[in-house]
């Protein structure tokens, strides 16, 4: 079985990453079955605490071809699993002015749960953004330099 890892690579370059969490999430047979086939999308998605329970919203799962579920909503609001101490430590850090909750990886872990990493982060100013660009340019460079050595 391959590796299955779907990554939000829009928010390493909106966001500075301050802490991230594991959590289950609970799905449906056909949509586990269309996450290990790689037909979902983290891009629009994101995170909010109602009562207590941390729940993903907008995130995109394409409906798996073999099954029967008729009323099928690809951006259904999923529940996230995560422990009580886990969730009071998360709305303390996004309390903080600035602070927000984004889904960054979905992946399958070598028993076959699907588990989605969750990040507190900050939202980066434009300046912070030119700087990410910068480091991403001078690395590349450098690994190009290496290459032709």
């Amino acid at each position: 079985m391959k590796d299955i890892e779907i990554i939000n690579r829009k928010a390493s370059h909106l966001y500075h990453f301050l802490q991230s969490f594991e959590a289950g999430i609970l799905l449906t047979g056909a949509e586990v079955k269309a996450i290990k086939t790689g037909n979902a999308n983290l891009s629009d998605a994101y995170c909010v605490i109602e009562q207590g329970e941390v729940w993903i919203k907008n995130m995109h799962i394409s409906e798996y071809k073999q099954s029967r579920d008729l009323e099928y909503n690809p951006k259904r609001n999923r529940k996230l699993l995560l422990n009580k101490a886990e969730i009071r430590k998360i709305e303390r850090k996004i309390t903080e002015k600035g602070n927000t909750l984004i889904p960054y990886k979905l992946y399958v872990t070598d028993r076959g749960f699907i588990k989605m990493e969750i990040v507190v982060a900050s939202g980066k100013k434009a300046f912070d953004k030119r700087e990410s660009i910068k480091e991403k340019d001078e690395k590349r460079s450098m690994e190009r330099d290496f290459k032709l050595r």
